[in-house]
């Protein structure tokens, strides 16, 4: 870049969707490339910026410098940006704050208005002159400069803007603005290392001495080593640096996010299924961008695929980058990769400290890695010269990102695929609809594994008609006799359990024995579940408890009643029934301590544990050969969603349960028990029949034209204040209805649904209201919501109303 060509084009990490165009100062030019980070003026304030390259056409007018570059190497490569500009365009997010969301946390700068005592101030409250609330405020600043926003919340009272602009007018406080650092910075380390072995020892100390000997030793070493050796070192190296012995410096150290180390492993041979498959995807490797989608019946050996699939592309030097949908997946899929490809593996996932993620992320960019392992996030893996990009467990909707840039991991691997000019691959036993029609549109190429590896067979399922048990009481009620046998005769033959209900807690439902009122949470529109082991009522979804010993809101009762299950009432039923078992429980309750999923999965390899409780974290994608017998609890949870995407769902997680027996030596058994026996979804489960289950359910898509014949975008409406929160959602009905009527042969194919409340109408203070916009016409939907954001900017901003924009959605509740 020259001084006569110095402009960048700069996108902000900001919500404003247009990017922007920046000066570079002659001294700064040598630091610019496209990827890094700047600090820009923005307004009044200074924030950060991401380097997308020279601007196609310069603006006349004032034309702002850049204050700094931030980075000394690029955060991601120029090749990326293409995909960035597509997210931003599809998603209708902003750039700069897409770009934000695919970095590791904690590298944004910006800055924020403090207010600071002023020498008028410390006055005002020596000579005790100022009102109460002036004193108060006062006597806070005295301790150092405070952020406005949280000003209030620190005096827990109500500060007016007036008070805070007389204080400023009258120079008893001063407004300034501070720079936020960033939080995540690379890890240095000190190592020394001897400088002149010539000089004379005979002097020194025996700790000096000591020191020298070991550097002589052993050569350079980090600070931290030699003090384990010498305590004493810390102090002592300064002075022998001084005096010439030794020569100190500072070296970037990664974090390692790796548990043990792997006995490393080789290739087995492949079955004939999988040597096609192989065949198929490894011939399509040097043609340009293809989808496969692979179905494989659970079992079959679809990670061995990938690994080969994976081994060839790093042969033609590509790089691989691996989607998995759930942190408890990674640990398992880490390993075999780690096992086959050593340690140029790469994680990426939200598990990692903000530190270790940015290590890996830098491995990346150093070239230290050539695979990439992790969740949704992974998918933004800073690769240069992608050559393969795996979707493991493709249907699971956890890929779908639910808050701020709401994306779907799996379609932007193919987009990213696409891009690149590289191979995508997404495999599952229980294809999303979605994915299996595009199949049949000629936009995937299929292929299949239909056995198990070593011709074992898939599990025996038997279906327990739940109502049968509904005039008994006690833990028949939910373990059935023939499911406790089962059990029974699982542990004398020392073969493990899985027990599978896919809700947490000890108690779903408490109610009022006098009034018959739930308890319900104090912040949104839904019932307590009752948790024994904190002995408190809470919220599943803001968070919200109450003692266990609390009264009835309505009528004062205390005497209420736990009603319904959970994973926890399940436990305790199984330590009572089987007291000598090794029982453990895997949930949200019991994997949110660092290392506790690792801990309960290497239980289960080890086993030390006889019988596994869990919600739907046990039920994906996980191999362990001694699991013999799947207890399903109750199937028909998920099926009572008010949601089109309620039958696929359960489908796909009773038939990925199910595969979780008899993946070893031993045949597998599956005990489902439920109260709708003849739901065309728990049949299909039940044979493992997707094709059944795809041809029902695509007839019932079709006749009320929901995906994957229609597209939809979900505009979410949320305020704090009923009335206006109401209001706003009407007002957008009607900017989409007019929009709508203004140009019919352009969006007459858009169907509006709404303005309606959602299904829980108040979640963590917030009622909600939704629209959902469904169209057969990708191209005039995104049309259609673009020009409405467009022509409507105050509608989508509102800053006691908040609307958020989420294209494909998952959930629509």
């Amino acid at each position: 870049m020259t001084p006569e060509n110095a402009y960048i084009e700069v996108a902000v990490a900001l919500p404003v969707y247009k990017t922007f165009t920046y000066s570079v100062p002659e001294d700064l030019l040598p630091f610019i490339s496209v990827g890094k980070r700047v600090l820009i003026p923005f307004g009044r304030r200074r924030v950060t910026g991401y380097i997308l390259g020279t601007p196609q056409d310069i603006t006349p007018g004032e034309i702002k410098h850049i204050l700094d570059v931030l980075d000394e190497q690029p955060l991601f490569p120029q090749s990326m940006i293409p995909f960035f500009q597509w997210i931003s365009d599809y998603y209708k997010h902003p750039i700069g704050d897409a770009i934000k969301n695919g970095l590791p946390g904690g590298l944004t700068l910006y800055d924020y208005a403090s207010i600071a005592l002023a020498k008028e101030g410390k006055r005002v409250l020596k000579e005790n002159c100022a009102t109460p609330l002036e004193r108060n405020v006062l006597m806070l600043l005295e301790a150092g400069p405070v952020r406005l926003k949280n000003l209030s919340q620190k005096l827990n009272q109500i500060i007016p803007a007036a008070l805070i602009q007389s204080l400023q007018r009258d120079g008893r406080i001063l407004k300034i603005r501070e720079l936020k650092d960033a939080a995540t910075k690379s890890r240095m380390e000190r190592f020394v290392t001897l400088a002149d072995a010539t000089l004379p020892f005979d002097r020194l100390s025996k700790p000096r001495k000591k020191i020298l000997a070991i550097l002589k030793s052993d050569g350079e070493i980090p600070v931290a080593e030699l003090k384990k050796q010498v305590p004493s070192a810390a102090r002592l190296i300064r002075a022998l640096e001084n005096d010439g012995y030794l020569k100190v410096r500072h070296k970037r150290m990664y974090r390692d996010p790796f548990g043990e180390p792997i006995i490393p492993d080789s290739a087995p041979a492949l079955n004939v299924e999988q040597q096609s498959v192989v065949a198929q995807v490894t011939g399509c490797l040097d043609h340009g961008f293809a989808t496969f989608l692979l179905q494989g019946v659970t079992g079959s050996g679809k990670t061995e695929v990938y690994m080969q699939v994976a081994a060839e592309t790093l042969s033609k030097g590509k790089r691989v980058l691996v989607l998995v949908p759930e942190i408890a997946l990674i640990t398992q899929m880490e390993r075999r990769f780690r096992a086959r490809f050593g340690e140029r593996i790469a994680v990426l996932h939200s598990g990692l400290s903000a530190g270790e993620r940015f290590d890996q992320w830098s491995r990346i960019i150093q070239q230290e890695a050539d695979i990439a392992i992790g969740a949704r996030s992974a998918i933004f893996a800073p690769f240069t010269d992608v050559g393969l990009i795996v979707v493991d467990e493709e249907h699971d909707t956890s890929y779908k990102q639910e808050n701020n840039l709401r994306y779907n991991a799996r379609d932007l691997a193919v987009v990213r695929a696409k891009l690149n000019d590289c191979v995508a691959l997404l495999g599952s036993a229980t294809p999303s609809i979605q994915s299996r029609y595009n199949v049949s549109a000629k936009k995937f190429f299929e292929v299949k594994l239909e056995e198990r590896i070593k011709s074992r067979p898939l599990p025996k399922v038997k279906i327990v008609d739940l109502r049968e048990e509904m005039g008994y009481r006690g833990v028949r009620r939910f373990i059935t006799p023939e499911l406790q046998q089962a059990i029974k005769d699982s542990l004398q033959r020392n073969e493990q359990v899985l027990l599978f209900l896919n809700r947490r807690g000890f108690a779903n439902l408490a109610l009022c024995a006098s009034c018959g009122n739930p308890l319900r949470c104090k912040y949104c529109d839904i019932s307590l579940t009752f948790h024994q082991k904190a002995n408190a009522f809470k919220c599943h979804y803001c968070g919200f408890s109450r003692a266990a010993t609390s009264n009835c809101a309505i009528c004062g009762s205390s005497d209420i009643k736990k009603l319904g299950l959970g994973t926890e009432k399940i436990e305790v039923a199984i330590n009572e029934l089987f007291p000598d078992a090794r029982v453990a429980r895997m949930d949200r309750d019991t994997t949110t301590r660092r290392g506790s999923i690792v801990k309960l999965l290497k239980g289960l390899r080890d086993q030390t544990i006889d019988i596994l409780i869990g919600t739907q974290m046990i039920a994906k994608g996980h191999d362990f050969p001694g699991i013999t017998l799947v207890g399903i609890i109750c199937a028909d949870l998920s099926l009572s969603f008010p949601d089109f995407r309620a039958g696929e769902r359960t489908f796909q997680l009773l038939a990925q349960v199910s595969g979780r027996a008899g993946r070893g030596a031993s045949p597998g058994r599956v005990i489902l028990q439920t109260y709708n026996p003849d739901h065309f979804s728990i049949l299909a489960a039940k044979d493992q029949d997707f094709n059944s289950f795809y041809a029902q359910e695509m007839s019932f898509r079709k006749a009320l034209n929901y995906p994957p014949f229609s597209r939809m975008i979900q505009l979410k409406i949320s305020g704090k204040d009923k009335l206006k929160t109401r209001d706003q959602a009407a007002r957008l009905g009607d900017l989409c209805k007019a929009l709508k009527t203004s140009k019919p042969s352009l969006y007459g194919s858009v169907e509006i649904m709404g303005p309606i409340e959602a299904s829980l109408a108040k979640i963590a203070k917030r009622y909600r209201w939704q629209i959902l916009l469904k169209g057969v016409r990708a191209k005039a939907l995104h049309k259609f919501i673009g020009q409405l954001l467009a022509d409507n900017p105050t509608a989508f901003h509102n800053p006691k109303v908040r609307v958020v924009i989420d294209v494909d959605p998952i959930s629509i509740m």
